[in-house]
């Protein structure tokens, strides 16, 4: 299973910015989108931001204007810039990327990143 690898992660203080990366460890194609995931504990993980190949990007309602999705789809490569970051967003963010092959959803992920807010 192709994984992806993320990095960035880290400590930062109430209403600082992290960045996030991510890059597939090896070459995928015909990928569909990329997009992170957080999960929360005792929740289900939650995608809220994406970016499609051709470059169209959606947002969560809970990170529209302080975060921003970018990266190259072809290239495999996903960013995530995270501005004004609050202390209930202190969780472990994931990378993910997918295609759909004769109507199954592939899934790629990577290994998670945990992202501290705190004083």
């Amino acid at each position: 299973q192709v994984q992806l690898v993320e990095s960035g992660g880290g400590l930062v203080q109430p209403g600082g910015s992290l960045r996030l990366s991510c890059a597939a460890a090896e070459r995928l194609q015909s990928l569909e989108a990329m997009g992170w995931y957080r999960q929360f504990p005792g929740k289900e993980r939650e995608l809220f931001a994406a970016i499609r190949n051709g470059g169209t990007t959606n947002y969560a309602d809970s990170v529209k204007r302080r975060f921003t999705i970018s990266g190259d789809i072809v290239k495999n490569a996903v960013y995530l810039q995270m501005n004004s970051l609050k202390a209930e967003e202190k969780t472990v963010y994931y990378c993910n990327a997918w295609m759909t092959n004769m109507g199954v959803k592939h899934n790629y992920w990577g290994q998670g990143s945990q992202v501290n807010v705190s004083k």
